[in-house]
């Protein structure tokens, strides 16, 4: 079996060549983290490379697009789809999951973005106030002070740390019921950890349920569900926080932030470090075996934590398949086409179909029964 390293190296040629970029532009584009307390894993160097490669190809991501060659064959209909997103379940030994915002989006948690009647519930008050659009306004708003900015973020967490257990995300369960599988997600919203056991899910974006020091004093995170409560509580129907439940660092005395990529200093220790060692792990313990990479709902943001590693991992390892599903796009490599599926549809509806059909299916009766 190859090196880690060596299966990176191949991995990036292959998707280098797949998006026809010359080998010495790429790596001008490289950086290079000068100080590590950490040895970089081989999902997280797979990130790193990807991102940075994208720095030239800015064009194509700012147009929703793709700078990747992409399968020019017709999708087949909505129903043999969901035929063949069973049978490629079936057919896998194991699952690596890519969950992002779409997933989320589609069973309810669709405020982020948008000024709808989910938004209105949960942050009605600010919306009226200061004329939000969506939570994520919110989020980056130039706040005058820190307890009107704790009053924002608390509701904020207090809102996705008590959101009931999503269907799209009970769906899923169902379908990985008898699968081996590995959960890694950017989302922060702690929808994956209420499902699953911490070992199975890797945050490389963050969690919720976490602070962390704004000046990155410390490697520490500390718990945010507690305090989060107690702001809620004592904020009431108002829109700050009391001045003494403003979180700050312990160590430092410094306002803290959600551990979460967005909000300014991101930590990226131990915690952080720990996310990728877990994918990476479980990549190197199955790369023999038939592995699903099943993409669900990843944005344009940042398609270079899961959607192009997927595609490389898939395209380099050769018993490894490939889905996607997203409603709004439909991206599937030419490279990988013989071994992808792409469906453009809700994401919910697409998880529900594809549950029914596996409870009905010869294969689970069996493996029920067995």
């Amino acid at each position: 079996m190859p090196s880690k390293r060596s299966f990176i190296d191949s991995s990036l040629k292959l998707f280098i060549a797949l998006a026809q970029i010359n080998m010495d532009t790429f790596y001008q584009h490289l950086f290079i983290i000068a100080e590590r307390r950490y040895p970089v894993t081989l999902y997280e160097q797979l990130v790193v490379e990807l991102t940075n490669r994208s720095f030239s190809l800015q064009a194509a991501y700012r147009s929703s697009g793709t700078p990747y060659e992409l399968s020019d064959r017709e999708p087949e209909p909505y129903d043999q789809q969901i035929v063949d997103f069973a049978r490629m379940i079936e057919e896998a030994d194991c699952v690596l999951v890519g969950g992002a915002s779409g997933l989320s989006a589609a069973g309810g948690g669709d405020f982020y973005y948008e000024d709808n009647a989910t938004y209105r519930r949960h942050f009605g008050k600010f919306a009226e106030r200061y004329g939000f659009r969506g939570a994520f306004e919110g989020s980056f708003y130039r706040w005058p002070t820190a307890e009107a900015r704790w009053g924002y973020l608390a509701t904020f967490l207090d809102t996705t740390l008590n959101a009931p257990l999503r269907k799209p995300y009970k769906d899923l369960d169902a379908i990985l019921a008898e699968k081996d599988f590995f959960v890694l997600t950017t989302n922060q919203d702690t929808q994956f950890v209420k499902l699953y056991p911490w070992e199975k899910v890797a945050e490389i974006q963050g969690d919720h349920r976490f602070f962390q020091c704004s000046r990155c004093c410390t490697d520490e995170v500390w718990d945010a569900v507690e305090p989060v409560s107690r702001m809620v509580e004592a904020m009431g129907d108002g829109l700050e926080v009391p001045a003494e439940l403003v979180p700050r660092c312990p160590h430092c005395g410094a306002e803290a932030f959600p551990w979460v990529r967005g909000y300014g200093n991101f930590l990226q220790g131990e915690l952080y470090e720990e996310q990728y060692r877990k994918v990476s792990d479980w990549l190197d313990a199955h790369a023999r075996q038939r592995i699903l990479f099943l993409e669900l709902g990843v944005g344009r943001m940042t398609p270079a934590f899961i959607q192009e590693p997927f595609w490389a991992l898939t395209a380099q390892l050769p018993q490894a398949s490939y889905i996607a599903v997203n409603n709004k796009t439909q991206f599937l490599p030419r490279m990988i086409e013989d071994r992808g599926l792409a469906v453009r549809a809700d994401i919910a509806d697409v998880l529900a179909d594809v549950r029914k059909t596996l409870g009905g299916s010869t294969w689970r009766r069996r493996k029920q029964f067995a």
